[in-house]
């Protein structure tokens, strides 16, 4: 096997990493078995459910279409696993804005360490369960007008088990990923669910340049160029940080006296990743879902407004980016907190080049970290608005499920998988640097 002395693996040292070491390949194959397991889950049908008027019911619903990009069709094929991993992802980011908010959760997640972390992650279990519970319940009455013989209540307590049993065993194999396979479960459950819708967008879009009007193949040409540039910018987006340069103090061991060490404290510029865009996208699909359920004329009239193909795109398209912009500051002021950076640095001894440790230090990295925020959330709007505008000025529409979230959600969750696997490989390569010496 080719060993290089670089820090970052080469491609040709990871491949061979991954076919010949052991543990990295059976952990690969417990990612990939139970990934597909999880798949073939999906299209398990619901008991007593009339499968072809629901679907035909469903169909262009804005709704389903953005629920879809997470269960991986699980909703419009309505099959056990239908909710996915959805219960999870909420429990999650509801769990996430509570710590904030209740010094009892924030003392676990800072101070009790690793047993403190899992005590977080059984409530999370919890939660998942009971949002699991109250979803199942919302999708029987849903799907009740669909019912094949006559409706009781056994139908609304058989869809009900069902759907919690499908979301808990795929939250489970999401954990199980998480633990003994390659990457984070439930990141790469969302990843496969939306590279499965791909084939048949790709499918549609190829019949409609085959049709052979110079204009749609232009158009598709277009459409592809934009996709691929925006994926190039998710990767520099995500992977940028501003380096704020940090000097430790010298410290005096005996009559040796150690100087001061440099290094720096990095700051991403899209702290948020992709939730700012899953949070604006919640809140402007909330009008059309429950116009879908209610039938009020004010609700459709709402949701027709602020839709990317209704008669005011341009509306929608403001209330999108202020969306972003506020869900991004929101979100960066949960993850990153400049008074809590501050004390840690000063209890360490260092300090930011020019700046008083204490308060100023704080404001300091505060007005950083706003440039920051204020630039990565302005690049989100970019990324969420810009496809949307080429797909409805070219009138391609067959890539419409595969917007700024999912193009977000791919990139990330690759870039993650593959440092992972790198660091893996980087592991093994010190693990056989020891074992020849």
């Amino acid at each position: 096997m080719v060993v290089s002395r670089s820090k970052t693996p080469t491609a040709q040292e990871t491949f061979a990493q991954m076919a010949q070491a052991a543990g990295l390949r059976g952990r690969l194959l417990v990612t990939i078995g139970l990934l597909i397991l999880i798949r073939l889950g999906i299209h398990l049908p619901l008991p007593g459910i009339d499968r072809v008027a629901f679907a035909q019911n469903i169909q262009n619903s804005p709704v389903i279409g953005f629920l879809d990009i997470f269960s991986g069709g699980g909703l419009s094929a309505i099959g056990i696993f239908a909710l996915g991993i959805l219960p999870y992802i909420n429990a999650s980011i509801i769990i996430q804005l509570l710590t904030s908010a209740i010094p009892s959760l924030e003392d676990l997640q800072k101070n009790e360490g690793e047993a403190g972390r899992r005590k977080i992650s059984q409530i999370t279990r919890y939660v998942a369960l009971v949002w699991a519970v109250v979803q199942s319940i919302g999708v029987s009455v849903w799907v009740s007008p669909f019912a094949i013989g006559n409706l009781n209540l056994w139908f609304y307590v058989q869809t009900t088990i069902a759907l919690v049993a499908g979301s808990m065993f795929v939250m489970w194999l999401g954990e199980l990923i998480t633990e003994r396979g390659i990457g984070n479960g439930a990141s790469l459950l969302i990843f496969v669910n939306i590279v499965s819708t791909l084939p048949r967008s790709i499918g549609q879009t190829l019949d409609l340049a085959q049709t052979g009007d110079r204009g749609i193949l232009g158009g598709v040409i277009i459409l592809l160029l934009v996709f691929l540039i925006m994926i190039v910018g998710i990767v520099f987006v995500q992977e940028g940080t501003r380096r704020i340069p940090i000097i430790s103090a010298r410290r005096q061991v005996g009559k040796r006296t150690y100087m001061e060490k440099s290094s720096y404290l990095p700051l991403r510029l899209n702290q948020g990743g992709v939730m700012p865009i899953i949070f604006a996208s919640a809140v402007l699909i909330l009008p059309a879902s429950l116009a879908q359920f209610t039938k009020n004329p004010i609700l459709e009239d709402i949701s027709k407004y602020l839709s990317p193909n209704g008669s005011t795109p341009w509306l929608y398209a403001i209330t999108y980016l202020v969306m972003i912009l506020f869900f991004s500051y929101f979100y960066a002021s949960l993850i990153v907190n400049p008074v809590d950076m501050s004390q840690n640095l000063k209890k360490m001894g260092s300090s930011i080049p020019g700046i008083r440790p204490g308060k100023a230090t704080s404001d300091y990295v505060e007005r950083v970290i706003n440039r920051l925020t204020l630039l990565g959330a302005l690049f989100l709007g970019l990324v969420a608005i810009i496809p949307t505008a080429v797909e409805s000025a070219i009138q391609v529409r067959t890539f419409q499920g595969l917007g700024a979230t999912s193009l977000l959600i791919l990139v990330g969750v690759a870039i993650d998988t593959a440092k992972q696997i790198q660091t893996y490989v980087i592991s093994q390569r010190y693990e056989g640097m020891v074992k020849q010496e």
